[in-house]
């Protein structure tokens, strides 16, 4: 259960989507909007000085664009949640924000219910992609070379775990499903990242993905 509002940094150079992002989010119970950016670079102070829990984040920006500032946004800000939010689908695009560290991507003609379950996903840690993007990334995943560590170093357990990261649940719900605890899952997944060499879930579900330890679209439905 979330016990506060869901803290959102919304970042766009267009001030009218700003604004209906706020108007939506904020009607939203257990959802606040905690600050506004128009470009890259203040988004990274932003992102610095107010710690939100998700940050609403556009790709295409003045002075910095959406890629770097989730970069730049990592290392100031390491526990951020980036959310893409953006007008632009190419493969290379997505590509690029996912292994900058967004946590999930979608398309500005996402209904207002998916983008709000969107945001709660993402304060979660879960991966969030749209059919459209998930098709693009496996297109990707299917022509490209793995950047990763390799599956083998991964025990039995471990691969259990991916394998039900890879469809979506939440290291709670791994825990009831593998008989586990929750902390002991949420070492494991620790463990499976530092030794894939990868810096989200929405990477290590892609690394499944590639590795052929998973084969289903993984975005749940809700």
């Amino acid at each position: 259960m979330i016990n506060r509002p869901i803290c959102i940094l919304i970042v766009d150079d267009h001030t009218v989507v700003r604004d209906g992002l706020k108007a939506l989010i904020s009607a939203e119970p257990g959802m606040k909007v905690i600050g506004e950016a128009g470009d890259g670079l203040e988004a990274v102070s932003k992102a610095k000085d107010l710690q939100p829990d998700v940050i609403l984040l556009d790709l295409v920006m003045p002075r910095m664009d959406g890629v770097q500032a989730s970069l730049e946004i990592k290392k100031a800000y390491s526990p951020a949640r980036i959310l893409v939010l953006t007008s632009f689908s190419e493969d290379h695009m997505v590509v690029s924000a996912i292994r900058a560290g967004a946590i999930g991507y979608l398309v500005k003609d996402t209904s207002s219910e998916d983008l709000l379950q969107a945001i709660r996903d993402t304060y979660r840690n879960q991966p969030v992609l749209g059919p459209e993007i998930a098709r693009k990334l496996m297109e990707e995943i299917q022509g490209g070379e793995s950047q990763a560590g390799s599956v083998a170093s991964l025990t039995e357990r471990e691969v259990e775990i991916l394998q039900q990261m890879a469809l979506g649940l939440t290291n709670q719900e791994i825990a009831d499903v593998l008989v586990l605890s929750e902390r002991t899952v949420r070492t494991h997944v620790t463990n499976i990242l530092a030794k894939l060499g990868l810096s989200n879930r929405t990477q290590a579900v892609l690394y499944a993905l590639r590795a052929g330890i998973a084969h289903i679209d993984y975005r749940r439905e809700e």
